[in-house]
């Protein structure tokens, strides 16, 4: 690995430099986005960071990080953490994804759990359940915002701006976000085909949260993620959507530490592979 840099707002990993939120002391928490961006994620990033040593990067594509040619991928993006991980020697890390962060962070785990302890996973997409011709997730593309709100979100005002006052900033940071998300989930379509089959790498004490109000992903679709890692447990939290942790941020970050602190036992690790 190319010897790279780390400040507070970004780090530089083998020549990608990527925002970074680093805060709050104690069991580092490496939490992974989803596709709407880390800026709706605030509020949750306060309530973990009042508990642990808090690690939230903005993926390679989203907000102002830097996408290289060759990274099209969420494989791709699961070997950039990898290298996160080990550039900042981090271990006996929660690992929080949600939506496509979760898809990211199961990618890493059927990789390596050397550096992992726990795995939480929120509204997680990635792989398929149903048959082949039928989609597990709603064409979010074929969407009005209103429309994905509704369908996205318990109160679906939590999900709505006046393009009016965002700043130009802001502006591009949703534009790149939404390209971003095309480019690494579009074909397969929001999943990894070899992805289910490789689950049962996972050795670690993983939890499923699911926001109930969820009309972009069905509970049953959870269900059948979380039945494919041995161990895994499923909660549900009420009021929430597809986004549970902007709708119930600090209901989420409680449940997420809880899991931590309980003490479950991890498997031996498993070492890092490469792909097939």
């Amino acid at each position: 690995m190319n010897v790279t840099s780390h400040q507070g707002s970004s780090a530089v990993v083998n020549g990608i430099r990527v925002e970074l939120i680093e805060r709050g002391a104690g069991k580092p928490v490496l939490f992974l986005h989803p596709g709407i961006g880390i800026s709706p994620s605030a509020p949750v990033l306060d309530a973990l960071a009042r508990g642990a040593r808090l690690l939230a990067p903005t993926h390679p594509g989203f907000g102002t990080s830097e996408l290289p040619r060759g990274m099209s991928t969420v494989d791709d993006l699961s070997y950039f953490y990898l290298d996160l991980l080990e550039q900042l020697d981090l271990r006996d890390v929660l690992a929080v994804g949600v939506g496509l962060g979760a898809w990211i962070a199961a990618e890493i785990a059927v990789k390596s759990t050397e550096r992992l302890s726990h795995l939480v996973m929120a509204n997680a997409i990635g792989i398929k359940v149903g048959d082949r011709e039928t989609r597990d997730m709603v064409d979010i593309w074929a969407l009005t915002p209103d429309e994905f709100n509704a369908l996205a979100y318990f109160d679906p005002n939590r999900g709505r701006h006046d393009p009016k006052n965002l700043t130009d900033a802001e502006a591009l940071a949703m534009a790149r976000n939404r390209e971003a998300t095309a480019r690494f989930c579009w074909s397969p379509y929001m999943h990894n085909p070899k992805l289910k089959a490789r689950l049962h790498r996972i050795r670690l004490p993983t939890l499923f949260l699911w926001g109930t109000a969820d009309r972009i992903l069905s509970e049953n679709y959870g269900r059948a993620y979380c039945a494919a890692i041995s161990g895994a447990r499923f909660e549900t939290i009420d009021r929430a959507g597809h986004f549970p942790h902007i709708e119930q941020p600090e209901e989420f970050a409680r449940r997420v530490l809880a899991f931590a602190a309980a003490g479950m036992q991890k498997a031996p690790p498993v070492r890092r592979a490469s792909g097939d």
